[in-house]
């Protein structure tokens, strides 16, 4: 049973990209076949993971214009267990070219319902906006794993983003779910994240997920090298943090697919 997240907030620099790729290598350390999806134009989770987003022929613009199936654009990482469909610098017309498209925000949605390849997690990594590439993650997705950073302005957009999750559970995707709400760039020794993390979680309550990433100068190295933490820097408090998060989702899914079962 594969399980589809959408990493999503709006603001940008949260940690959505080194989320997704250090989320993604954790998990296939954990053999756990990874598909990661960059829906972002920047192309950061292309590069970081690895591949030149510049010489990417095959990509997801090509899918998202139909051109080309999830199957055919498909790229190895240097991971084992971790694959990744690339972003390139087209994509960044893509919603441009879609506009006039009938049922343009359910895209994704369809060529993942017909995906059989056998990956048990697929993350996609989401634009900073909430514009058509994030709705046709989170229409695709089976939940949404929001990225905050302990900063001042943490609040700042995720009402709207919330706002946005209801919409395309009424109007798109019913099953769409909060994943969790992740604290990264976490820093202990400032006042403010304690604060910031107190009101958070008045908001997300229970959403909120244990695991917290640490503020690490290895985490911004890292995508420079086109490499994941658990490569570039193996005995990093962050790299920790992210097998924990591995675990963490893990767990929680097994235990979702317990209650079911039963």
């Amino acid at each position: 049973m594969k399980k589809i997240i959408a990493i999503a907030n709006q603001k940008g620099g949260v940690g959505k990209t080194s989320t997704c790729i250090n989320l993604g290598a954790s998990l296939a350390h954990f053999s756990q076949e990874t598909l990661l999806i960059d829906s972002d134009p920047q192309g950061n989770t292309t590069s970081g993971i690895g591949l030149d987003k510049k010489t990417s022929e095959k990509t997801l613009y090509q899918v998202l214009l139909g051109e080309l199936k999830l199957d055919e654009v498909i790229q190895p990482t240097s991971v084992s267990w971790l694959d990744v469909i690339p972003a390139g610098a087209h994509l960044v017309g893509a919603e441009a070219e879609l506009m006039g498209t009938d049922g343009r925000e359910l895209i994704l949605q369809r060529h993942l319902e017909t995906f059989n390849r056998a990956y048990r997690y697929l993350l996609i990594d989401c634009p900073p906006s909430l514009g058509l590439l994030t709705i046709n993650a989170l229409a695709a997705a089976d939940s949404v794993l929001i990225p905050v950073q302990c900063e001042y302005y943490a609040l700042e957009g995720l009402a709207q983003l919330l706002e946005t999750i209801e919409v395309i559970r009424e109007r798109l995707n019913p099953r769409l779910a909060i994943e969790g709400v992740l604290f990264t760039m976490v820093d202990q020794r400032m006042n403010l994240t304690q604060q910031v993390i107190e009101e958070v979680k008045k908001f997300f309550g229970e959403k909120v997920l244990s695991t917290q990433i640490p503020r690490a100068i290895r985490v911004a190295e890292a995508p420079g090298f086109g490499k994941p933490l658990l490569i570039y820097a193996r005995d990093s408090r962050a790299t920790e943090a992210y097998l924990q998060l591995a675990k963490e989702i893990i767990s929680k899914q097994l235990n979702m697919e317990v209650v079911k079962d039963g």
